[in-house]
């Protein structure tokens, strides 16, 4: 069977696939995960914030030049799907510059997303204080990395890695596809907000809630700008902020918790 020539769209079957595919690969594979450590956490004796949900792990304690290889290895290979979906995007003669991921708009962009993280970062901490303090999350630890020299900057990274991976293929790859495939704009909105809530159930129902709403609010910002580069931006703030911030005041404030 004859391929499509470069630039044609694929079939209605092909997009469906290859959208299932890149989440098989990707958060929805992280959606499933989540779900089942929810599961387990929810069946496990003594309530939700009474347990802990560690990013940013330690791969290899007392090896910091192992642990810095396998920090770099996990960061580098999270983004392997956003390099497959800008492969299936050029296939169509478009590319990631087709979901505003260019740097066409740097300081618009990033002016942009401050705005965003500013806004979400504060009602997000107090969700969260307020979602474990009822007993519906779990403690959430940003980050578990040693005292080294290279932990702030595997911070960044990651936070970078998890914008790029989330905002690209959730955001701007899945509305494209479910446009494309028909699917109408409210029922796509519902579909990915739940999308980024799935893959946060780890953290508990809180971590569910407040992702899918976060999700909502993306979703409505990418529509009317037409770019995910104010979201990655946005989401890489609000990680930068998580995680390097837990590393900061982690012990040294009441009103954070720790595991």
């Amino acid at each position: 069977m004859a391929g499509n020539s470069p630039g044609e769209r694929p079939s209605r079957r092909t997009l469906r696939d290859e959208t299932l595919l890149v989440l098989a690969v990707s958060l929805g594979a992280s959606g499933v995960s989540a779900l089942i450590s929810f599961v387990g956490s929810v069946t496990k004796p003594g309530g939700l914030k009474d347990q802990a949900a560690t990013l940013n792990a330690s791969a290899a304690p007392g090896r910091p030049w192992l642990d810095l290889a396998w920090q770099l290895f996990g960061i580098t290979t999270a983004l392997v799907p956003v390099a497959l979906v800008a492969h299936f995007l050029l296939r169509e003669g478009a590319g990631l510059r087709a979901l505003g991921f260019d740097r066409r708009r740097p300081w618009s962009d990033l002016g942009r997303g401050a705005a965003v993280a500013a806004v979400i970062g504060s009602s997000g901490i107090a969700f969260y204080l307020a979602m474990r303090g009822l007993g519906f999350n779990l403690t959430v630890v940003p980050e578990g990395l040693p005292d080294v020299w290279w932990k702030f900057p595997v911070l960044v990274l990651s936070a970078l890695q998890n914008s790029i991976l989330e905002e690209v293929i959730v955001v701007g790859y899945l509305l494209r596809r479910l446009d494309q495939l028909g699917w109408s704009p409210g029922t796509s909105l519902v579909a990915t907000s739940v999308l980024r809530g799935s893959y946060h159930l780890y953290q508990g129902v809180g971590g569910f809630v407040g992702n899918l709403v976060m999700g909502v609010v993306f979703v409505w910002l990418y529509r009317r700008w037409g770019r995910v580069g104010p979201l990655v931006a946005a989401h890489t703030l609000l990680d930068i902020g998580a995680f390097v911030g837990y590393a900061l005041l982690a012990g040294k404030v009441g009103w954070l918790p720790t595991a």
